[in-house]
């Protein structure tokens, strides 16, 4: 344990935002978890919109750098194909 006051209190900072960092990190692997059912259960216009707020909360994690930006974009670029793909066979 360190001694040093302000070497505590970075300690207990890290601690905070790392407890944020993982919440953030489990609401965002929740939504695409509900994406991906959305897509298996053919409900397009219900993925397409949840696409949005996924898209949304990937770029927010990966300005805040909860995740890598080149992740977030990787993401977001697999569900969107998988969603197209998904909506082409249902035509």
């Amino acid at each position: 344990m360190a001694n040093i006051k302000s070497a505590i209190k970075r300690i207990k900072v890290n601690q905070t935002k790392n407890n944020l960092n993982k919440s953030k990190r489990s609401e965002l692997k929740t939504y695409i978890r509900r994406l991906n059912e959305a897509i298996d259960e053919n409900k397009i216009d219900e993925a397409r919109e949840l696409l949005k707020s996924v898209d949304k909360k990937l770029k927010k994690a990966a300005d805040k750098n909860i995740i890598h930006k080149n992740s977030a974009a990787r993401q977001i670029s697999r569900l969107s194909k998988k969603i197209n793909k998904k909506a082409n066979e249902a035509v």
